[in-house]
């Protein structure tokens, strides 16, 4: 939900790809796997133009892996996780949109102590573990592996630089940073996909003034 704020990975994308293809933001905030397996025929169907589609993300893991204890609401068992996102994948499929044109996104690595300041803020406990988000990310990248989809692994990625932390603006959710960082994984695996895709239109010293019919038509 988020993607689209200032600095936002989707706005990024939104605004390298002007003028090529529409970006679509369908993000929910706080939601899981099983809550968006439900809604997404709701977004996504055949009328909506899936042959035209270049890549569908699908970004979910640090809600589902809350700790089920602390947080039942959002948690998600780990296998029913990974269920839940072959469930998506097959939909997709089902209306036309490969696996090729699938990126899952695993959720990037959790700050505790950053997180944990937030949750006792708000009179809880802290509610979720990097440890068990790094088994979340495991397995959604397994999923990649069994589907043919595209993966982003920000887990892993994420932690290769040993203070991370400048990626999270609370220990949870992307920083300006981590949203850039995210942004320039996905380009990686987008850019080939859109490498081919042409402009909308002409230039506009391009359009011929005289006779703009001519260009424009």
């Amino acid at each position: 939900q988020f993607s689209f704020q200032e600095d936002g990975w989707g706005a990024f994308l939104a605004e390298r790809l002007v003028r090529k293809c529409d970006v679509l933001n369908r993000g929910f905030s706080g939601y899981n796997t099983r809550w968006a397996k439900l809604i997404l025929p709701r977004l996504i169907t055949k009328s909506s133009g899936t042959e035209s589609t270049v890549a569908v993300t699908i970004f979910f893991g640090a809600n589902d892996s809350a700790l089920k204890d602390l947080n039942p609401k959002q948690h998600v068992p780990l296998e029913e996780y990974a269920d839940n996102l072959k469930s998506m994948i097959q939909y997709l499929k089902s209306v036309d949109i490969t696996e090729d044109r699938i990126i899952l996104i695993t959720p990037p690595p959790l700050q505790e102590s950053a997180w944990e300041k937030e949750c006792l803020a708000k009179g809880e406990k802290l509610n979720r573990r990097n440890a068990t988000t790094g088994e979340y990310a495991q397995a959604c990248v397994q999923v990649a592996r069994d589907c043919g989809t595209d993966v982003v692994d920000l887990w892993t990625l994420m932690q290769k630089n040993q203070d991370f932390s400048s990626y999270l603006s609370d220990g949870l959710h992307l920083s300006a940073k981590g949203n850039s960082f995210l942004a320039a994984q996905l380009w990686s695996c987008l850019g080939k996909k859109l490498s081919a895709l042409p402009s909308l239109l002409p230039y506009w010293r391009d359009v011929d003034c005289r006779n703009p019919e001519v260009s424009l038509l």
